[in-house]
């Protein structure tokens, strides 16, 4: 299926590895130009060649940190670059492990200006041109801890579930401007941070990572850990021409664990 998003441009935060690399590359495979954008700019480089090389597409490495406040200005500033964002990927790390109580004021602020006040800066300044030229995608990647709060994530359950609200009323305020919003709400893909968290559990309860990672694989009807790839392929169709008709919803790519409707 031809996506129709070649020729497009594309920025995709946290693309130096896990989720946003793995959409960055569903991107790239369908012809659709890239600005990769992370903390580690030398990752990046490699990445971006990487990339580049393999599908034929310009490929742009772009420095970010979401709790710098300069570098979210120099975000916001694509937004006057020629030929303007078609679609945004919005991404960010992930906070540290916690329960819901006893986190300091501090760490509740810091996150909240990295993982909500800073991607809601940058749509807000790269969707009006979407708007402006009629058509536009954004694709936020949050958790499935907006709909099914995981213990020991008490911070990213809050602050997501935050954005998710956001960028369901901004949905309906672009929808007649060829603009779409959805969220995606990766469950266990193996990637480097779930490995951190496996680790950090299994450290928890004294078992070892293998033995964790083989009950959460048993507790999803799938029976297994999600692939990078096969969460980027979801993230590409909705950044697509083809997925004109799908705003305002939270997709979830888990394998069956969350089991509410």
């Amino acid at each position: 299926m031809d996506l129709g998003v070649k020729g497009k441009t594309a920025l995709v935060m946290g693309a130096s590895s896990g989720l946003g690399k793995a959409t960055a590359e569903a991107l790239a495979r369908e012809g659709c130009n890239l600005i990769i954008a992370a903390r580690s700019e030398a990752t990046l480089e490699e990445v971006a060649a990487d990339l580049a090389g393999r599908y034929g597409v310009t490929v742009e490495a772009f420095a970010l940190d979401l709790a710098d406040a300069a570098g979210v200005d120099r975000a916001c500033g694509l937004a006057d670059r020629p030929g303007g964002i078609d679609i945004l990927v919005a991404n960010s790390g992930g906070p540290p492990p916690s329960g819901a109580l006893g986190v300091p004021e501090a760490t509740w602020r810091s996150q909240f200006e990295q993982m909500v006040l800073a991607i809601i800066r940058i749509m807000d300044a790269l969707v009006p041109p979407m708007r402006d030229r009629g058509w536009g995608r954004v694709v936020a990647i949050a958790s499935s801890g907006v709909v099914q709060p995981i213990p020991t994530l008490a911070i990213s359950n809050t602050l997501r579930a935050s954005l998710m609200l956001y960028c369901k009323t901004l949905a309906a305020e672009v929808a007649g401007d060829g603009v779409t919003v959805n969220m995606v709400l990766p469950g266990r893909i193996k990637t480097a941070r779930t490995d951190r968290l496996d680790a950090a559990a299994a450290e928890r309860t004294g078992q070892s990572v293998d033995a964790i990672q083989a009950a959460a694989g048993a507790a999803i009807p799938v029976g297994r850990y999600g692939r990078p790839e096969e969460f980027g392929a979801v993230c590409a169709f909705l950044a697509s021409a083809r997925a004109s008709y799908v705003t305002g919803s939270t997709i979830a790519v888990d394998g069956g664990a969350v089991r509410g409707i």
